[in-house]
């Protein structure tokens, strides 16, 4: 099995989801073409029947993008596969991501429909786009609560169909990691001509496990992971891009490979905050303001000896220009001077004690200590400064 996972973005549709988060189509052109840049492999442009507006951002981005692959989401409806093609005609690499719901659940309450009427929707959906792109992808909402021998009933039957790929969506994020992986174990098991199909994941947040899940799926055959940068979409999110990418490029003995330009990822994250007016938590992995940063002076001291001892990505890798140092009344003497020699000041040996003592006192007061403070209590405390 070749072991090239595909990144499938959806910053632009399922991200764009998040309340007070929606972009006019010149942000997500931007934003678009960053993501090509980014590496990745497909662009999920948007929802086309959704409204006007959203239309003609999928086909602007259709016609704007040349290496990924566009997508436009569509329900298992006929209108909206004919408006998803109409608005992708003139993508390089088209694909409509058709489906429905295929859990107990959705089915007798949100369709109010049967498990047979189900897989005839899906197939007479995977059909009809078929008549207009090549590359059809079908999605299984809510599959993280469907029974396994069902929802292999269904996938079965759609790939029968045509479909290219497969999208098997832990819509609730409620499943665990083993689960996730076992649930797509067994499609690779039971569903005949599943190895000419991508089985992809889409995983969401609710309960901080889209990610753990994600990987789960990979490891058990899924080939494409769904997507949005900072993790951000509906409820508490989707899996975040820069998390999976990282995990697979960090951890050497998992095979699996990505397009991404991992310089990219930190740029990246900060034009999509930006723009969906959306802050990323300081704490968030990999791209958030904390990342690099140090300020316990047991964890200082080792980062300063080596990088390593407390980092297990270099920041350059993911377009931080460098691990900072920040100081406060947790920092020790060796942040201090290594912070000190930054600002290319010297400080006598003998004055060295007072001058901590000093700066532990300011730390005390103020918290956090930035570099003009520091000058500051430099330039007032050493005995030199008068010369």
């Amino acid at each position: 099995m070749d072991n090239k996972v595909d990144i499938f973005d959806t910053t632009l549709r399922d991200g764009e989801q998040v309340p007070g988060c929606g972009l006019n189509k010149e942000e997500k052109i931007i934003i678009a073409r960053a993501l090509e840049g980014l590496g990745v492999d497909v662009i999920e442009a948007g929802f086309p029947i959704s409204s006007p507006g959203d239309f003609e951002s999928v086909r602007a981005i259709a016609e704007n993008i040349k290496n990924p692959t566009v997508c436009a989401l569509s329900r298992a409806v006929e209108k909206d596969i004919e408006t998803a093609a109409d608005a992708i005609k003139r993508a390089a690499r088209p694909r409509i991501h058709t489906g429905l719901g295929t859990s107990d659940q959705h089915i007798f309450t949100k369709l109010k429909s049967t498990r047979e009427k189900v897989i005839e929707r899906g197939v007479a959906a995977v059909k009809l786009a078929r008549k207009f792109v090549e590359d059809v992808e079908f999605y299984a909402e809510d599959a993280g609560r469907t029974d396994n021998e069902y929802l292999a009933q269904v996938i079965q039957a759609v790939v029968k169909a045509g479909a290219t790929v497969v999208n098997i969506p832990d819509t609730t994020g409620y499943c665990l990691p083993e689960e996730y992986g076992q649930k797509i174990k067994y499609l690779v098991d039971h569903v005949d001509g599943i190895e000419n199909v991508t089985i992809s994941t889409h995983c969401h947040n609710d309960l901080g496990l889209a990610t753990a899940n994600s990987i789960a799926g990979v490891q058990n055959g899924a080939r494409q992971i769904e997507c949005t940068i900072n993790g951000c979409g509906e409820r508490a999110g989707n899996t975040s891009l820069e998390e999976v990418v990282m995990i697979m490029r960090k951890h050497r003995w998992l095979p699996y490979t990505t397009n991404i330009v991992t310089e990219q990822l930190n740029p990246i994250s900060r034009l999509v905050s930006k723009t969906m007016g959306m802050p990323v938590q300081p704490n968030k992995a990999i791209v958030g303001a904390n990342a690099f940063a140090h300020s316990s002076g047991i964890h200082q001291d080792g980062v300063i000896k080596n990088r390593e001892n407390y980092e297990i990505m270099d920041p350059k890798e993911v377009g931080v220009d460098e691990s900072s140092i920040v100081l406060t009344a947790r920092s020790g003497r060796a942040a201090l001077s290594y912070r000190i020699k930054k600002l290319g000041i010297e400080v006598p040996a003998e004055e060295s004690d007072t001058i901590y003592e000093k700066f532990l006192e300011l730390a005390d007061r103020i918290k956090l200590v930035s570099d003009q403070d520091l000058k500051e209590l430099l330039s007032q405390n050493l005995a030199t400064s008068s010369h």
